[in-house]
């Protein structure tokens, strides 16, 4: 399969459009066509019907080959263009949103200051993009966070070498409205709150299908979809009483009209973890070590 066409079939399939996936990757549509009836013809069957523009039976298997396939050869050129670089003038970091911590952010300011000729950037998104951006070479390390035991590392894609270890273990907590029943207990079961309603935020808060799994639970129904990541307009929807959220005990701090309460059970934590290649730039595993120590 030749890997510009798995591209062209993931631009057409996310768009839901020949049109607009031939704009997004600078194309003529025509080659977009031409594109998709290659890789159709390559494993003889059709992936998308036309009219909606909709991926096939066959077409939904290849998307869960397509993107790690793709993730893995950005990660191979990334690996080898880093070989190269003798003297790196940047420092770019891919966080999550939990996971960009005053430490890291004083680490930053720091290295910034020690090597005035370095150019410095922080992009916060989801932590799939981080872990992407990090794979692929748009970023020289990224900083993910989530929930989990408090000796289990966070789970990543199988897509490279990557060096990660945790830098944060903080305490997760339940954010309710502050008029909630639960408001004022000190501490709250998990598995308790499975029939409540919560808020879906995979990138601002712990994702649902965490909790579930940490529960052992079906329950944890999503009352309302947000796909930001601002965690203080999160804070705002939880107040509205939009439905319950969690998160690390100190992003809670300052969001009015919201309690946070620990969890007790199971025990979970909050992780923040760094992640960097195999072979770092020197300002990133300058970096690394810092927070490492910290």
């Amino acid at each position: 399969m030749d890997p510009q066409q798995l591209r062209t079939f993931l631009a057409v399939v996310d768009h839901c459009s020949f049109s607009a996936a031939a704009r997004g990757l600078g194309y003529t549509q025509s080659a977009v066509s031409q594109h998709i009836a290659a890789l159709e013809a390559d494993l003889d069957a059709p992936l998308v019907t036309r009219r909606p523009v909709t991926p096939t039976e066959a077409g939904e298997r290849l998307l869960e080959h397509a993107r790690p396939l793709l993730l893995r050869l950005d990660a191979a050129r990334a690996d080898i263009a880093r070989l190269r670089m003798a003297h790196p003038e940047r420092l770019a970091v891919a966080c999550a949103p939990g996971a960009l911590t005053p430490a890291v952010a004083d680490a930053l300011v720091r290295a910034r200051t020690a090597a005035p000729q370095l150019a410095v950037s922080v992009q916060v998104g989801a932590r799939s993009e981080a872990v992407q951006a990090v794979l692929a070479g748009a970023a020289d390390l990224a900083l993910i966070d989530g929930a989990a035991a408090p000796s289990d590392p966070l789970p990543l894609p199988d897509t490279g070498p990557l060096t990660a270890f945790a830098i944060a273990q903080e305490p997760l907590a339940v954010l309710l409205p502050a008029t909630h029943p639960l408001a004022g207990r000190s501490a709250l079961r998990l598995p308790d709150l499975a029939a409540a309603r919560w808020i879906d935020a995979p990138d601002a808060a712990v994702p649902l299908a965490q909790l579930r799994a940490a529960a052992q639970s079906d329950g944890f129904g999503p009352q309302l979809s947000y796909t930001g990541s601002d965690t203080k307009a999160l804070g705002a929807l939880v107040a509205a009483n939009a439905g319950l959220a969690t998160v690390a005990l100190p992003m809670a701090a300052g969001m009015p009209g919201v309690a946070a309460v620990p969890i007790t059970e199971p025990r979970l934590v909050h992780r923040t973890e760094l992640l960097h290649p195999r072979n770092p730039t020197a300002p990133a595993a300058e970096l690394a070590e810092t927070l490492r120590l910290a």
